[in-house]
């Protein structure tokens, strides 16, 4: 970084220290953004907004109940990667070795900071005093200059000696917690251990030294000290946080795999490990939000292209390499694949990189306002992020491939028949939780001028505007299974408010009603329907999305999914899951083919996977398929579509030709949502399905 960029950061981040943009009142979300200039829309505080009823109001509650204790288990368990028990040996409690994994401290914290967002809306006294307990742990362990991090504390390894040591990871996750935490219980003594760390980490990279240009793998400290300047104003640590975006690409050596072969502000394509990609995505639009960096911005948008219309999975999961080359050349493992290239067996797709991908939509819409970035971050929430944890709540996954077929080839350890417990790598689990927990903190922004609907469900929002005025909402859906969604506006400001709700892009033909009437504006598809005026309380504001079963298919370019397609209904990819017993594996066997007119029949069937709506309809084995295949023999054949017709799509609706119903060789065939796929025992399972061609 320049000298001249460091200055123009420093004089931004003074100016805004004193009282830029807006009031302090309101810095208390899951980013404390108020006072980010560049950010169109600002965070609702850790308590404005609860589920009350439907979909996440029974996963938050899940959460809380069943997986925090879950979590908490594993973290105790001697078998486990990441282990709290280091934290007592570090503050000297007790002796012994390091246990687990180099990045165990960083799930620990995560662990904590999901505590905090549930302490945010329950004000559980038992949580209060347990986060205490293990604050004030991680303050005994915590080396008199600031440095923190017990896999090197505890054993004979240097300190910033090796990437893989996972320290930025580990020290970016306390970062963040202690911000959480802080907002969470009004309390200053995890806050107190992040300033020290943060001082730490001014007065080591702050000079640049140039045997660490490449440090800083799996960068959760960028996102860490965007949220540890918001929390504090010392402009070091936002100047700190432009130094580590600034690091990538900035001396010969570095690798695809790190994103640090090109520098970022150059970068045209999604590329490397995706969890240390998306943590970095996440960082840079953050400090973008604080200084408007034209060039990074612009940067982050080109990559964002490339993934989402290249790279990404239509559950939203990225990472479809195991082990493979970059673009470049470079080795690269747990990463992003070349353009188009999205296996569904052994595609890895790691929780952590799922969940980092809908995290960097957040600040894109956050950043931008623009809808198709909340349509990404609502496909990987209802998709590739709630498929890592079992419909129980107590059991998790790792990788979240799109296609299970028993056998072992090609797969890691990771990939997993059943959910577990307990893992020899337990980032992900902690990962899910937190986000599951702070949900609600996404679900609705504000903006100068009014309110944005980002998620449906039923909730409650109370929160303020930027100038202080009062505003309370009720909404009441059994989105995602019905499309239906009512909002009662129950206080509003005596002027003009603007309320934003979000029409997806698949809503095709979303009607909007105010008080029973058309609300006379547009519900454009991938848009934010604007509702301008005076309210009054008691108006109610209805919004009708389809819920049509629609098939997919992918752009031509992924060769491993021709003629075939996936089945989606509202924001819920589906797949075929055929549990091995009592008799799935014969079903596997005979072949499952979808005829080109298939009719999926939608049916909510309370006593499965919790309550879900399945899709039921008739498929063809393959005996049925080459049956239908001559029936069809002289109708005229599938248009071929070319690269060029797709634009920038990577999935579209699929559009069959008109041809008669099989005669013969048929199977009814049960669809389920992709998330809940595995809860019934070791299956077999497929999200994209092979037509009758």
């Amino acid at each position: 970084m320049g000298k001249p960029r460091i200055a123009a950061v420093l004089l931004l981040a003074a100016y805004v220290s004193c009282g830029g943009r807006a009031s302090d009142a309101a810095d208390r979300g899951v980013a404390a953004n108020w006072r980010s200039p560049h950010a169109k829309l600002k965070c609702i505080d850790l308590d404005d907004a609860r589920w009350t009823d439907g979909f996440w109001a029974e996963k938050w509650e899940l959460c809380r109940d069943v997986m925090i204790p879950t979590v908490e288990r594993a973290l105790h368990h001697p078998d486990n990667a990441a282990r709290l028990v280091n934290f007592r040996v570090a503050a000297g409690l007790e002796e012994g070795k390091h246990q687990g994994t180099n990045w165990g401290d960083g799930d620990c914290y995560k662990w904590i900071e999901t505590l905090a967002h549930v302490y945010a809306l329950t004000r559980d006294e038992k949580l209060d005093k347990l986060m205490d307990r293990w604050i004030e742990l991680i303050a005994k362990s915590q080396d008199p200059d600031g440095y923190i991090s017990t896999n090197i504390q505890l054993t004979d390894k240097g300190r910033f000696t090796n990437t893989h040591h996972h320290e930025m990871y580990n020290m970016g996750h306390l970062l963040t917690a202690a911000c959480i935490h802080h907002r969470a219980t009004g309390k200053d003594n995890f806050l107190a251990i992040a300033r020290k760390l943060g001082d730490f980490l001014y007065q080591t990279f702050q000079p640049r030294p140039p045997e660490l240009a490449h440090y800083g793998w799996n960068p959760s400290n960028i996102m860490g000290l965007a949220e540890l300047y918001r929390t504090t104003r010392d402009p070091r640590f936002l100047e700190l946080t432009a130094i580590f975006v600034d690091m990538r690409g900035s001396a010969p050596g570095g690798s695809d795999l790190t994103q640090d072969r090109v520098p970022l502000r150059k970068e045209t394509e999604a590329v490397g490990h995706c969890v240390c990609a998306g943590y970095l995505y996440c960082g840079a639009a953050d400090l973008v939000a604080e200084t408007g960096d034209r060039q990074l911005a612009d940067a982050l948008g080109r990559i964002w292209l490339n993934a989402t219309t290249r790279r990404m999975y239509v559950t939203g999961a990225v990472g479809s390499f195991r082990n493979g080359k970059s673009s470049r050349g470079d080795p690269v493992h747990e990463a992003y694949g070349l353009d188009y290239e999205l296996p569904c067996r052994t595609a890895y797709c790691e929780t952590c990189a799922n969940i980092a991908n809908a995290m960097w939509n957040w600040r894109m819409l956050a950043l931008n306002g623009d809808a198709k970035y909340a349509d990404v971050m609502e496909t990987v929430l209802y998709n590739s992020m709630l498929s890592a944890v079992g419909v129980d709540g107590k059991g998790f996954f790792y990788c979240n491939p799109l296609r299970c077929t028993g056998n072992p080839e090609n797969l890691s350890f990771h990939h997993t028949a059943e959910r577990w417990s307990v893992h020899r790598c337990f980032c992900c689990p902690p990962s899910v939780i937190r986000t599951i927990a702070k949900l609600h903190g996404w679900a609705y922004s504000v903006s100068d001028d009014g309110v944005w609907v980002n998620l449906y469900g039923g909730s409650v929002l109370e929160t303020e505007l930027p100038d202080g005025a009062a505003v309370k909402l009720t909404q009441q859906s059994n989105y995602p299974w019905d499309g239906r969604v009512t909002i009662r506006v129950d206080e509003a400001p005596e002027r003009e408010l603007a309320l934003r709700l979000r029409i997806p892009g698949w809503a095709a033909s979303a009607k909007l009603t105010l008080g029973g009437e058309p609300a006379g504006v547009a519900c454009r598809p991938g848009t934010y329907a604007v509702l301008r005026r005076v309210w009054s309380p008691g108006d109610v504001i209805d919004l009708e999305l389809p819920m049509d079963v629609v098939l997919l298919e992918a752009h031509p370019g992924v060769k491993t999914l021709h003629n075939m397609v996936a089945a989606r209904r509202g924001p819920i990819v589906y797949c075929l899951d055929v549990p091995l017993k009592p008799d799935g594996g014969q079903l596997w066997r005979n072949g499952v083919y979808l005829p080109e007119n298939a009719e999926l029949q939608p049916e909510f069937v309370a006593d499965l996977l919790g309550g879900v709506v399945v899709l039921r309809g008739t498929a063809l084995t393959t005996e049925g398929r080459d049956r239908f295949v001559q029936q069809i023999a002289n109708q005229p054949a599938p248009e071929r579509a070319t690269a060029a017709d797709w634009a920038d799509a990577l999935y579209r609706p699929f559009h069959p030709r008109p041809l008669p119903k099989p005669n013969s060789g048929t199977v009814a065939v049960t669809l389920i949502p992709y998330y809940a796929w595995a809860n019934r025992g070791p299956s077999l399972m497929e999200v994209w399905i092979p037509l009758a061609r």
